[in-house]
C-alpha cells in the first residue's frame, strides 16, 4: 500500500474517487471565486454621438451659461442622465471631426500623436493597448462590444481594437448618409432614424445575455445627429406644433435630436428594469461640437452652438467643447464639474474604475478622473502632459494648434510649419465664448503656452502643416 507511509492513519488514505472530487471542487471554488470578483466590477455603458453641440441641449452643460441651453430643443433623457451623475462643464471631444476623436478615445491618445492624414493613422495597432483591452486587463471578466458607428479609415476592425461583439466595420453611409452632398441636406422621415432604436436594442440584448456572467463595457455609436437629418413622423410633427426654433436649427433636426434622446431613455430603462443602474456607469458625450449651419435653417437665428464660438473642424470651442455626463457608482447626483476632461481620459479612467493595477503604456496620453468623479467633481487629473491638446495641421482651410491649461486656451492658426499666422489667447472661465484675445495683454502667459505646445508636438513628431 504505497499510501500507507504518507499518513498517520490509514483510514484517511484518499482514494482515486475522492482524489477526482477534490479536484472537481478545487475547480468550482476556482470559478465561484473569479466569477465573483468579476461580479464585484462595474458595468459601462458608453453612449457617443455625433456632431452635438455643447449647447444642444434642452439644459444648460454649465449652469452658470444659461443662454446654452434651448428652449425649443427636447433633451429629457439627458437631462435625467445629467440628473443621475456628474455635468462636465469643459468636456472636451479630442478631435473637431469624427474619425481622429474616435481613435483617440479607444487607444487613449491625442491625435497628434497618431500622425497620418485627416482621417488615415500611419501607427499600427498591433501591439497598442486600447479600452476593451485595458478592461480586460484589469479583469479577464469583462466582455465588451461596439454597436453603431464605428469609423471611416480607422487602421483597425472592431475584432483587431478588442470587442468580443459588434456591428462591424460600419460608417456614415451605414446610418444612412447619401452619396451626394446635395442629398444629405433634405430631411427624410423614417421609422428609426439613424438607426437609433436598432443600435440601443442590440445593447439591451448584449447587457441582458451579460450581467449574470460578467461585467460589461458596451459602447453605443449613435450616427445621429450627422447628415443627413432623420426622424420619425411623430417628433417632426411635434416640433412643427412648437413653432420657430430659439436658434438655426429645422423642425426636422429638433426631431432627430428627440428621438435619439428618446433611445438613450430605453437604454436608461433597461437598466433600471434589470436592476443594474447602481452598479453601472453611464458615460454620454459627442464625438466633436456641432454643426455651423443645418440645412433648411433661417440664417437669421442664431447659431447653432451659440454662445460658442466656431463649429465642427475649427478648434474654437464650439469645434471642441462637447456635451459630457458621467453617472453611476459614487457619483453625486445632479453635481457639477469645471475640471477639463477629454475623451482619451475615458481609457485611464476606465481602467482605474474596474480596478485595474498595473501601470499603462507611456504612450496613453490620458489620465484618470476617477477622483474627481468620486469628489464631488473637485480634483485634477494627472496626465503625462499637463494640458489638454488639440491639433488638425493638415485641413485646407483650418490648420490649427491649440494647448488649454487651467482656465488658459491658446489657439494657433499656421501659415507654415513653425510659424503661426494667428494666435489668440482666451480666459475660458470668464469668456467661454472666446470674444476677448488677451495675447496682447498677456504675452508672457501666450508664450508660455506656446512653448508647452510645440514641446509637446515635437515630443510625439506630430505631423506640421505642409511648406
Amino acid at each position: 500500500m504505497p499510501w500507507a507511509g504518507w499518513y498517520d492513519d490509514a483510514s484517511t488514505m484518499p482514494t482515486k474517487q475522492s482524489g477526482k472530487r477534490l479536484t472537481l471542487l478545487a475547480l468550482l471554488a476556482s470559478m465561484t471565486a473569479a466569477l465573483a470578483a468579476g461580479q464585484d466590477r462595474p458595468n459601462f455603458v458608453f453612449i457617443l454621438s455625433d456632431d452635438q453641440g455643447w449647447s444642444q441641449l434642452s439644459f444648460a452643460m454649465d449652469p452658470e451659461v444659461r443662454e446654452a441651453a434651448s428652449s425649443y430643443l427636447a433633451t429629457p433623457n439627458m437631462a435625467r442622465l445629467a440628473e443621475r451623475g456628474m455635468r462636465f462643464t469643459s468636456g472636451y471631444s479630442p478631435a473637431p471631426l469624427c474619425t481622429p476623436t474616435r481613435r483617440s478615445i479607444f487607444c487613449g491618445m491625442t491625435p497628434a500623436r497618431q500622425r497620418g492624414t485627416e482621417f488615415k493613422s500611419e501607427f499600427d495597432w498591433n501591439g497598442r493597448l486600447t479600452l476593451p483591452q485595458a478592461l480586460k486587463q484589469a479583469d479577464p471578466n469583462y466582455r465588451t462590444a461596439h454597436f453603431g458607428k464605428f469609423g471611416s479609415d480607422m487602421g483597425a476592425s472592431p475584432d483587431e481594437v478588442g470587442f468580443d461583439e459588434s456591428d462591424g466595420w460600419t460608417t456614415n453611409r451605414t446610418g444612412g448618409m447619401p452619396a451626394p452632398m446635395e442629398e444629405r441636406g433634405r430631411s427624410v422621415v423614417k421609422a428609426d432614424p439613424k438607426l437609433a432604436f436598432a443600435i440601443t436594442g442590440r445593447a439591451v440584448d448584449f447587457i441582458e445575455r451579460h450581467i449574470r456572467r460578467h461585467p460589461f463595457y458596451v459602447q453605443i455609436s449613435h450616427y445621429a445627429t450627422h447628415l443627413q437629418v432623420q426622424t420619425r413622423q411623430e417628433s417632426l410633427d411635434m416640433f412643427e406644433t412648437k413653432g420657430s426654433p430659439d436658434r438655426a436649427v429645422t423642425h426636422a433636426f429638433a426631431g432627430m435630436l428627440y428621438d435619439l434622446d428618446e433611445s438613450i431613455g430605453r437604454l436608461l430603462d433597461a437598466l433600471e428594469r434589470l436592476g443594474i443602474s447602481d452598479s453601472t456607469y453611464v458615460i454620454f458625450m459627442a464625438d466633436n461640437g456641432g454643426r455651423g449651419t443645418i440645412p433648411g435653417a433661417l440664417n437669421s437665428l442664431s447659431a447653432p452652438n451659440r454662445p460658442l464660438n466656431g463649429a465642427k473642424h475649427t478648434l474654437y470651442e464650439g469645434g471642441i467643447r462637447v456635451p459630457f455626463l458621467v453617472a453611476g457608482p459614487g457619483v453625486e447626483p445632479d453635481s457639477v464639474s469645471h475640471v477639463p476632461v477629454t475623451g482619451y481620459d475615458l481609457l485611464p479612467t476606465l481602467y482605474d474604475l474596474a480596478g485595474g493595477q498595473e501601470r499603462l503604456p507611456a504612450e496613453v496620453d490620458g489620465g484618470s478622473f476617477r477622483k474627481v468623479l468620486q469628489n464631488r467633481g473637485t480634483g485634477r487629473v494627472e496626465r503625462g502632459f499637463d494640458g489638454l491638446v488639440f491639433h488638425r495641421p493638415l485641413h485646407r482651410a483650418f490648420p490649427a494648434s491649440a494647448i488649454r491649461r487651467g482656465d488658459f486656451k491658446l489657439l494657433l492658426k499656421y501659415e507654415s510649419p513653425r510659424q503661426p499666422a494667428e494666435q489668440h489667447l482666451f480666459n475660458l472661465a470668464s469668456d467661454v465664448g472666446e470674444q476677448t484675445d488677451l495675447g496682447a495683454e498677456m504675452p508672457d502667459k501666450a508664450a508660455e503656452l506656446e512653448r508647452m505646445l510645440f514641446e509637446y508636438l515635437r515630443s510625439v513628431g506630430a505631423n506640421m502643416p505642409p511648406q
